[in-house]
């Protein structure tokens, strides 16, 4: 195996685990600040996600956003719910 060949199977190795990496940190979620504003992915009534004032949408209406007091997670459901909702 020549020189070359070598460093350019090694970096193709390499490469592989950041691929996933870069793969999971695209869809992340903030699983301890979920579960203290007790987030759930379905509305409470008429209260959800798509109606408070801390919800950031995503690319569409019905696409997963974010939420300003849930920082890194951009997973939140437009239909969701949590305890910090505000409208005001």
């Amino acid at each position: 195996m020549t020189r070359r060949r070598m460093l350019t199977l090694s970096g193709a190795v390499l490469s592989v685990p950041l691929v996933f990496v870069a793969r999971s940190a695209c869809a992340s979620t903030n699983a301890a600040q979920r579960a203290a504003l007790k987030y759930q992915p379905t509305p409470n009534g008429i209260s959800q996600c798509a109606n408070c004032l801390e919800f950031l949408p995503g690319a569409s209406d019905t696409a997963p956003g974010g939420c300003r007091l849930m920082p890194g997670d951009d997973e939140i459901s437009p239909a969701g719910y949590c305890t910090a909702w505000n409208t005001m």
